[in-house]
């Protein structure tokens, strides 16, 4: 079994900042591609950044200049700083990765649940 889980969302002002949260756990062998996604309401899923196991990561435009990918290994967890937050970055924020299971499966992809971010005017 695979989970993955994201945080650190919730309310933010205009201005603000916010880091998410994604930690992979159970019986992985690997993880090599790391991303997140996010859907503001009422409108289609988006992607927002990508990161792989080397750590050359990329963004979207909508967010370039304002938020950051990273990801630590040791903890298999990736995050999303995100910052100078607009009201338009009020979203659903989902977390995604290509991994491999013990002892040595296919490549997957996985979804976390999502974590809400609301930001105030």
């Amino acid at each position: 079994q695979v989970q993955l889980v994201e945080s650190g969302g919730g309310l933010a002002q205009t201005g603000g900042s916010l880091r998410l949260s994604c930690t992979a756990s159970g019986s992985i062998f690997e993880i090599s591609i790391m991303r997140w996604y996010r859907q503001p309401p009422g409108k289609q899923r988006e992607w927002v950044a990508i990161i792989n196991s080397f750590g050359t990561g990329d963004i979207a435009d909508s967010v370039k200049g304002r938020a950051t990918i990273s990801r630590d290994a040791a903890k298999n967890t990736w995050y999303l700083q995100m910052n100078i937050l607009q009201p338009e970055d009020t979203a659903v924020y989902f977390c995604n990765a290509d991994m491999r299971r013990l002892p040595r499966g296919t490549l997957d992809t996985y979804w976390g649940q999502g974590t809400q971010v609301t930001v105030s005017s």
